[in-house]
């Protein structure tokens, strides 16, 4: 009923603070009125969009008509119902998905309380490290000023660059696949160890550690250039996967692990910050704008302008070789439906 709502986590000018869990302590029934006709249902709802944890109590509130001595209270009931459907109609908001979003946020953060409460002093370090790289790349993506262009193909693939303090030559690939962002994050992401089946330029990723649901520290080996123009090179990476509103993120840079010193006949790069960006396509939401911002250090002799020539192709090359994965993979199951 009523007085009878969940604790708030943040202070509310509507409610009086003495009011606790239930079977806290029961407010005479006298008092009902003067309660009511203090704290209006409009008030009440600035609670609510001051805090998501509210939204218990407008279904509280309207749970509370059912209680004889409050359905005989003018105009509560129609009020209540009121005061649920405008806040679930700003849930749902101008697009479907905006309840999803809200859901998934809030899960997200309730997970990630929780695997901090659970973590070693190591494991946080490279949490850390994983949203460090999340927030360095969202950066650089955000600054659209200064960006050359490298390759244009005639499919409409881009490759640009430009120069940034600290960090170097960075790389932007911009295309846009024909699947969902959720195949798509489903062949990057959860089946990311298979990579080196369809991708020549990678020889093996392999998972070394798992920390949570978002985070992760990788190994990956790439295989030599034609003409062996780069030599083979492996690289220790943290990685972070997160999901903001639509769109899925997959940031990484440069770690060290226990378990991966540096390998015999490899010479150990560096990366970072990167990241690859899945959001619908505005054209077209059953396909993906993919974008892929790239930032190695390759270590050894080998001459600038051929680093670049290398990473520019290699993106190109990267966006040919998913797009036939993901047309493969859509035929055979296909062909497995039949």
């Amino acid at each position: 009923m009523l007085l009878f709502i969940c604790e708030v986590t943040a202070p509310c000018p509507c409610l009086d603070h003495s009011y606790k869990e239930p079977g806290a302590r029961r407010v005479p029934q006298k008092s009902l009125p003067r309660l009511v006709q203090s704290t209006s249902v409009t008030r009440f709802l600035h609670c609510i969009q001051h805090s998501w944890t509210m939204l218990p109590a407008t279904f509280k509130l309207c749970a509370g008509i059912s209680y004889k001595h409050m359905r005989n209270m003018t105009g509560l009931r129609r009020n209540a119902m009121m005061a649920i459907h405008h806040e679930l109609s700003k849930l749902s908001g101008p697009g479907p998905s905006m309840w999803v979003r809200h859901i998934r946020r809030r899960s997200s953060l309730l997970s990630s309380r929780i695997e901090e409460e659970v973590l070693s002093e190591s494991e946080r370090c490279y949490v850390q490290q994983g949203q460090l790289a999340l927030q360095k790349s969202v950066s650089i993506l955000s600054d659209q000023d200064g960006w050359q262009t490298e390759i244009e193909t005639s499919t409409g693939d881009k490759v640009l660059s430009k120069v940034l303090p600290d960090v170097g030559k960075v790389f932007k690939l911009e295309v846009t696949l024909d699947q969902q962002p959720e195949d798509l994050y489903a062949e990057l992401v959860d089946r990311m160890e298979q990579m080196g089946e369809w991708n020549p330029n990678v020889k093996q990723v392999k998972i070394l550690q798992k920390i949570g649901q978002d985070t992760m520290v990788t190994h990956e080996t790439a295989a030599e250039t034609p003409g062996n123009v780069v030599g083979p090179r492996d690289f220790v990476s943290i990685r972070c996967v997160k999901r903001r509103g639509s769109a899925c993120f997959l940031a990484g840079m440069s770690t060290l692990h226990p378990s991966m010193p540096e390998q015999k006949g490899f010479v150990r790069g560096e990366n970072g910050p990167t990241c690859i960006v899945l959001k619908p396509s505005t054209n077209d939401p059953n396909k993906t704008k993919f974008t892929w911002l790239l930032s190695l250090d390759l270590k050894g002799w080998i001459p600038k302008a051929v680093i670049n020539r290398v990473l520019s192709q290699t993106q190109v090359d990267f966006a040919n070789h998913l797009r036939h994965r993901m047309t493969s993979s859509s035929g055979m199951e296909t062909a497995m439906a039949y």
